[in-house]
């Protein structure tokens, strides 16, 4: 397999991905990069990277840096994508892809300019849930798709800087990602609503007082509408990423609470027989044998520091390495990896868009056309 030369860029959550790329067969696990110097090097140490940065302009400089996987405050994502790609990087970003729909749409157009990949790193389109449903889906066992929901809800308070009253939906790749993604469909229109208020001093910092929005998604090309539900503050709710699917065979609803088995609905059964508790499989077996290990909880070298955005969401669903391999899979091959750049700003835009709906008192929000697959 072609080997792939990756720098890991801001070592909170991304000090996760590190011991993945020094094992997995496609990689080179180069260098990292991080503005303190102190917590640098004790990554580094612990880790044993050598090659270490705090200047972000130094990593795109080395000439021997194929990849950047940015993991980086949500601001910062698209200056430093495009960065990278004008510097001739493939990129792998932590969700989002960006704020605006403008700087997604600059980052679908330098990618297009440049050759290079892009992939938003999107976890729960590759948590083991998902991939059960996927598995179940292309086996024809959900039957024909009638409707999917999502939600993502999840207490911020006491996360700092930019999280305090950040408008739900801009933040939503983690319920819009698996409904746009196991029909493999665009979305086409979104309409949101907006319900419930946070506390009044977290209002001026965006402009939006909504505690919980809630949005339809028509669906591109296909037959199906999907419902999300996103929140971040004064909502009690343990985290919660899902997805509930209901085909004309069969339906899967996700835990309502963390720990719980799923619940998979047969038709046709008798009424007390329809509902079973299933244990969703791990999908490890879909992996190289030494990022296997990387599907479950407490594998990683410093698990003591564990980022709480890998504790609290449950350990991801096991979705990094399943991450790590489509992306340097992708490049092996020369294809573009999944979900690639217009795929990406299309769940971005869907977020962005669904609160200027909510904003607009509902009315319904067109995606642009290029963030629809061609």
């Amino acid at each position: 397999m072609t080997t792939f030369n990756a720098a890991i860029v801001g070592l909170g959550f991304g000090a996760e991905f590190i011991p993945i790329y020094q094992r997995h067969p496609g990689a080179h696990m180069l260098a990292i990069c991080q503005r303190d110097r102190t917590k640098l090097d004790a990554v580094g140490d612990a880790f044993g990277v050598e090659r270490r940065y705090t200047e972000y302009t130094d990593v795109l400089k080395d000439p021997d840096v194929d990849l950047v996987h940015i993991n980086t405050p949500i601001p910062d994502h698209a200056e430093m994508t495009l960065a990278a790609l004008n510097a001739g990087k493939h990129v792998a970003c932590t969700v989002p892809m960006a704020t605006s729909l403008e700087d997604c749409r600059r980052i679908v157009e330098a990618c297009d300019r440049s050759g290079k990949k892009y992939m938003m790193m999107e976890t729960v389109v590759y948590s083991r849930e998902f991939l059960y449903l996927q598995d179940l889906y292309r086996k024809g066992e959900l039957g024909k798709l009638q409707f999917l929901q999502a939600s993502h809800q999840q207490d911020m308070d006491g996360w700092p800087g930019y999280w305090p009253g950040l408008p739900p939906m801009h933040y939503a790749t983690h319920c819009v990602g698996p409904v746009l993604g196991l029909p493999r469909a665009d979305a086409e229109y979104v309409s949101c609503f907006g319900s419930g208020t946070i506390r009044e001093e977290m209002h001026s910092a965006y402009g939006s007082p909504f505690a919980v929005e809630s949005a339809h998604i028509k669906l591109r090309g296909v037959d199906l509408s999907a419902r999300i539900i996103r929140s971040l503050f004064d909502t009690a709710r343990q985290y919660r990423e899902s997805i509930d699917v209901y085909g004309s065979k069969k339906a899967f609803e996700w835990p309502l609470i963390e720990g719980e088995k799923a619940v998979l609905h047969t038709a046709k059964r008798p009424e007390e027989e329809i509902p079973e508790r299933v244990e969703v499989p791990d999908f490890a077996h879909l992996l190289p044998e030494p990022i296997r290990a990387f599907t479950t909880k407490g594998v990683y070298a410093m698990d003591e520091n564990e980022h709480l955005s890998f504790t609290q969401g449950g350990g991801h669903g096991g979705s990094h390495p399943h991450l790590v391999h489509e992306f340097l899979t992708a490049l092996a091959e020369d294809r573009d990896p999944w979900p690639n750049a217009r795929q990406s700003a299309n769940w971005t835009c869907v977020g962005i868009l669904a609160h200027d709906s909510a904003m607009a008192d509902g009315e319904r929000m067109r995606l642009p056309d290029w963030s629809l697959s061609e």
